[in-house]
């Protein structure tokens, strides 16, 4: 371990400790190096070090803070990440997500509020009516699944279900423009989803998203061999639209 490392080590235990909690304000510098047996020079990179993982932000004019410790904020690299992921790790985020959504989505039936169903039935319609266009189909689709998700109330699990499922997004619009079953399929199945929800049935809710990510995964399975195990993320393939995330 390096000497900034270690220093950043010995910020985070201050904050794990409770010393310093979300939204305080750090000592200053000379005062926080001395009380750590650090280097002033160590201190700074320590702390730039943590303002880029979002842990620490400079107040220009006023001092470093503790930020929120928000799951989206510490996690906002993540998606980032995953980007970065290459070959068949695409379909490991498929695996990934066939563990994580599927529960979720039950967890979503027990808590979902009329509100948050109204927001996700609303997204059903508009997929309906963007049956013909795949890119538009796949943007309400992503919209659909952030609602559910968002309705389990667990802001830990919706942040990392959005980053996990921010990579296969190119993978549906590529299927969509390949498999001309594809759009039909995937509202048959956005619907036995819906109807879960309606009912506020967790365990039909479950069972629905299961069938919903196998189906992709399944497909992706058969046809990323024929393009030498990448991931749908080349020059040649659709551009990939806003930053929507989940299938």
């Amino acid at each position: 371990m390096s000497l900034t490392d270690r220093a950043i080590t010995r910020i985070r235990q201050l904050i794990r400790d409770g010393e310093l909690v979300p939204g305080s304000k750090l000592p200053p510098e000379h005062q926080l190096a001395a009380s750590l047996g650090l280097s002033r020079n160590l201190m700074r990179e320590a702390v730039k070090a943590l303002v880029v993982a979002r842990v620490l932000e400079i107040r220009r004019g006023d001092g470093t803070y503790v930020t929120s410790l928000e799951p989206a904020l510490l996690l906002e690299g993540l998606g980032g990440a995953v980007e970065l992921l290459q070959g068949d790790t695409v379909l490991e985020l498929m695996e990934a997500r066939r563990l994580f959504e599927p529960v979720a989505t039950a967890l979503a039936a027990t808590r979902i509020t009329d509100e948050e169903l109204a927001e996700v039935s609303g997204h059903l319609s508009a997929m309906r009516e963007a049956r013909d266009d795949v890119e538009l189909l796949n943007q309400h689709d992503a919209a659909f699944h952030r609602a559910v998700i968002r309705a389990t109330h667990n802001e830990t699990l919706a942040t990392l279900l959005e980053h996990i499922s921010g990579r296969t997004l190119r993978a549906r619009v590529w299927r969509g423009l390949v498999d001309a079953d594809t759009a039909d399929r995937t509202i048959t199945e956005h619907e036995a989803i819906h109807q879960a929800l309606v009912a506020r049935d967790a365990a039909l809710a479950q069972a629905a998203a299961l069938m919903h990510v196998n189906t992709t995964e399944r497909w992706l399975r058969e046809h990323l061999p024929e393009r030498g195990h990448r991931s749908p993320a080349g020059p040649s393939e659709p551009a990939e639209p806003a930053p929507s995330t989940e299938e």
